[in-house]
Parts: C-alpha cells; structure tokens; sequence
C-alpha cells in the first residue's frame, strides 16, 4: 500500500511538471507574439523545442501504463499535444492500458497510418481489444498484413462476446508432449530463451494436440531430469472452453489462486491460454462498471469530454429520477393538510426517506453481488427476504427508538414521536423487500441487476417512507 501511494504522489508530481511545462510553452507564445522583434517565429519555436524536448524525455522514461494514467489526468488539448510527444514504438501498448472513452479520443486524433502502425506492435488478443474502435478500414488492412494463422487467430477472437474466456483468451502458450523427459522439456525451454508472460505452467498434448494435462515448472526443478512427463504431471486440470462465461472463469482464479489455465474447444484439442493479468484487468473493468452502472450511466466516460457527450451519459436515468420526484412529491401533496397542521412532519419527513434509501441500497449492494458470484437466485429468495427483513426490524427498532426519541425532545409530543419510531421500522421493511426483489426481477428478465438499481431503490423508498410517514401522521396526530 505504501509502495502504491508512493506511485500516486510520484505521477501526480509528473502531472504537475508536465501542466507546468505546457503552461510555460503557451506563456511564451503570448509574450513573443506580443513582441515586435526580428526574427519572432524563430525565438517561439526555439524555445518550444526546448519545452517539448524536455517533456519528450520526461515521457519516454516511463511505463506505458504510466503515461496512460497520466493522458487520463489531462484535459483533452493538452492530452493530444503529450500523445503527439509520444514515441511511436510506444503507440499500440499506451492505447491498450488507456480506457475506452480516452482511446477514442487519441484515435480520432491519429490518421490510418499512424494506427496501422500502432497496431501492427501488438499481439493478436491486444488488437482484439482495440479492434472496436479502429476504423474499419484500418482493421481491414491490419487483417491483410497479418499472416495466416495470426489472421485466423484475430478472426476467433473477435468472433467471441466481451464477456466470454474466448474474447480474453491469449494463444502465446507453450505446448509439449508426454512421452518426452524432463530434461529434454527444460533444454526446449532455454532454446526459447523467453517464456510468455506470467507462465506457471506448460500444455501437455498428444500428438493430435488434445490436452492430456499441464506440467507446472517447479516439478522439473525438484524431481529427477530423466523422468517422463507423464509421470510427474497434473492430470486434474482447471481449465475453459471459449464460450465460458468470463465471470464464472474469474472466480475460478481466485478459488483455485491460477496463475494460468488451459482453454479448449469442444474436441479437447489446446486452443489457448487465459492468464491471471487479463482475469485481473476484467474483474477492475468490471468492478468500474458496476459502480457506474449503480448510478445509471451507461458506459465509462472520459472526465474531460465535452459537456455534450456527458450530457448524453447521464441524461436518461436523470429522467427517470424527475419522474420519481414528481411521484414522491404528490404523494407529499396528498397529504397538504396534515403538513400545514403539524410543521413538524416537514422537518422530519427526510430523515425517515433518507436511512430508508441508505438501507436499501445497502440491501442492493449485497444482492447484485451475490448475482455475480452465483450465490443468489429465486430458489434462496424465501431465505434472503427473512434474512433482510430481520436486520431491517431490528435496525428500525433501533435507529427508529433513537429517532422517535429525537422528536419527542424537540418537539414535546410524545405521538410524533411513536410515529417517527414506526415510519422508521415500516419504511426499512420495505427497503429490505425493494432491495432483495429489484436486483432478482432485473436479473429474471435478463437486464444487469446493477444498471440504475440505486436509483430505482432510492425512488421506491422515497415515495414509501413519505407516504408511510405522512399517513401514520395523518391518522395518529390530525
């Protein structure tokens, strides 16, 4: 954790220098330009190569997750003037590490050469990745100038849903055969001279190339070099099938703690890889999502996009928040009269409404979580509802007790008071109830259970706690 914070300060630092440096190139500009001297032009591009060089060097010093990280943090002008800094050998991995919404930006500020060239440095699962947001055109060449068997490889891939083993599978594995001995399997090795990245293991296949089991590395180091590989493999292999779901195979990383794991098709026959460090990148990317997508925005947005392409991000659910508001605030017109005859119940009502919300997006919170991790479905709803209903009893009696107590002293009556304390316990029941059933309907009918579920929650207990509230006034204290 510290070492992390230390690389947040050190980019944020690096941040900082390179606004300045910016800052310093558009300051000189103004002053040369109002200067009447000879040989004005000169004096300004003599001293933004100096600027520029200096950025330059700065940049090409660092990892391109880094400068990824760091084109995120920058307004979209100074952005594309760091990206066109950029060494071009650097191009294609900075495009990877980026998001979505900024890769588009740094497209669009590239011609088809650029990108073909930027994606020519990659590997067939990276193009893959960025292939949605090439030109189709580009990809079309990028397809033509790839070899056969790469071709191919990019083809399946891209063939594949985001969310299955298939579009996050690599095929930089290393296959071997079981009949062949140790030694021999660590003299392959060093004629490699490199191993793929975060390689734990090797693919032992027979000669049709179906998976016969894996050979993990540390067994060639411990047991004697002329055994077989057949006597010293795993059999019990963890492994996928393309069309596996993505969610299901991240689970199994962290159940199992896989560092890699085999990927075949329906004939058993090795097709390719799934690594820890692409399973990680999926679980953030998701994990980001699912955050957005509680909130009801539709799709990662860029901090610095125009205030337009924000404005289409966000609109639609605030719609449906309006229309929420406008249900909850007749629902408070009902009861006009009851509110003009006790002052009170205006003060109080966004208690009541406001830890009803807090409640049920907590409920929410732990369903669509437990939808991801299978451990939710109608056939535990029974068990579930008990289960919330009875934290929001026993939160209602209490928080509703302290509440109740609250009004009591501020106001002198004692029936405001009891009244708090049920609105309190009714309006968490039914945030329990909200909770369980929003996410589990959503997810019956086949929409994401996080999509706009706190927003939906937070209308549900906003109109019920006010209703709840206001009513229990109206017949205890009118």
């Amino acid at each position: 954790m510290k070492k992390e914070n230390q690389k947040k300060e050190s980019l944020n630092e690096i941040i900082d220098q390179i606004l300045n440096l910016l800052d310093k190139n558009k300051l000189v500009d103004r002053l040369v330009e109002k200067q009447d001297i000879p040989k004005q032009k000169l004096i300004k591009n003599l001293v933004n190569k100096q600027s520029l060089n200096k950025l330059m060097r700065l940049l090409n010093e660092l990892h391109s997750a880094d400068i990824a990280d760091i084109l995120e943090s920058l307004p979209i002008d100074e952005r594309l003037i760091v990206w066109d800094l950029i060494k071009s050998e650097h191009d294609g991995e900075v495009l990877i590490e980026v998001s979505d919404a900024v890769r588009q930006t740094l497209i669009a500020d590239m011609d088809n050469t650029e990108l073909l060239a930027a994606a020519e440095q990659l590997d067939t699962d990276e193009i893959a990745d960025i292939a949605a947001d090439l030109p189709e055109n580009v990809l079309q060449n990028l397809l033509d100038n790839l070899d056969i068997q790469n071709r191919e490889r990019l083809e399946s891939t891209l063939s594949y849903d985001d969310d299955t083993v298939g579009a996050l599978m690599d095929y930089d594995i290393v296959p071997i055969r079981e009949d062949i001995s140790l030694e021999v399997v660590l003299r392959y090795l060093r004629k490699l001279r490199k191993l793929p990245d975060h390689t734990d293991k090797l693919f032992v296949v027979n000669r049709e190339g179906s998976l016969l089991g894996v050979l993990p590395l540390k067994k060639i180091i411990v047991n004697e070099l002329d055994l077989k590989v057949k006597d010293v493999m795993s059999s019990d292999v963890v492994l996928f099938k393309p069309h596996d779901e993505a969610d299901h195979a991240s689970d199994a990383f962290e159940r199992y703690d896989l560092v890699t794991a085999p990927v075949i098709n329906e004939e058993n026959k090795l097709v390719g890889r799934l690594s820890v460090n692409t399973v990680v990148d999926y679980i953030r990317e998701e994990a980001e999502s699912d955050k957005l997508s509680m909130v009801g925005l539709r799709e990662e947005e860029d901090l610095f996009s125009s205030i337009w392409k924000s404005v289409q991000n966000r609109w639609a659910w605030l719609a449906i928040n309006l229309i929420t508001a406008f249900i909850a605030s007749r629902v408070i017109g009902v009861f006009e009269g009851s509110i003009e005859k006790v002052v009170a119940l205006a003060a109080l009502m966004p208690i009541i409404a406001g830890i009803g919300g807090n409640s049920g997006n907590q409920t929410t919170t732990m369903i669509v979580r437990g939808l991801a991790l299978g451990q939710v479905s109608f056939n535990n709803l029974q068990r579930l509802l008990k289960k919330e209903l009875g934290v929001a009893l026993l939160n209602g009696v209490l928080w509703g007790g302290v509440v109740g107590v609250f009004a009591y002293l501020l106001y002198g009556n004692i029936k405001l008071g009891m009244v708090m304390t049920a609105a309190m316990i009714l309006n968490l029941l039914l945030s329990a109830i909200m909770g369980v059933m929003i996410p589990l309907v959503m997810n019956r009918f086949g929409r994401d259970p996080a999509v706009g579920s706190s927003v939906l929650i937070t209308a549900m207990t906003d109109s019920g706690g006010f209703f709840i509230f206001l009513g229990l006034a109206s017949i205890v204290l009118i």
